[in-house]
């Protein structure tokens, strides 16, 4: 019924993508929006909020939410900048820090295991088209 559905198709994937991304995270008391964000600070640390929320294609209320409960775990950071005085530069805290290379294992491992399923083109070809569809939709 809805084998050329999009929106049908994309959600269940995510629903999916979701599960597998929870369990990785578990460990870490980290839901998988949670570890991604902190993830994109440790990558590129002082980015403004705005910066981090288009990095991560969510809206900014959305990004506070996630950030406030990061910062609530001692994970990272604001701090005011010169660059701009309406936002906080967004930095990893030392805790955030020690967590990196076990965040990237974990997601890693999670990425390794699809790649095996799907195969390593196929897996790639999926991730490339989903970025150009999502890139023209948006």
């Amino acid at each position: 019924m809805f084998d050329h559905c999009l929106y049908f198709n994309t959600t269940a994937l995510a629903r999916v993508l979701e599960r597998e991304w929870t369990k990785a995270f578990k460990p870490f008391g980290l839901t998988p929006a949670q570890a991604f964000m902190l993830r994109a600070v440790l990558a590129n640390p002082g980015m403004l909020q705005s910066e981090l929320a288009a990095t991560l294609a969510i809206s900014r209320s959305t990004a506070t939410r996630t950030l406030d409960g990061l910062q609530q775990m001692h994970l990272l950071q604001r701090v005011a900048t010169e660059r701009d005085g309406r936002e906080a530069a967004i930095e990893p805290s030392t805790a955030g820090l020690a967590l990196r290379e076990q965040l990237d294992a974990a997601s890693g491992e999670v990425t390794k295991r699809l790649k095996k399923e799907l195969g390593a083109a196929q897996f790639d070809e999926t991730v490339t088209k989903v970025k150009k569809v999502r890139s023209v939709i948006a």
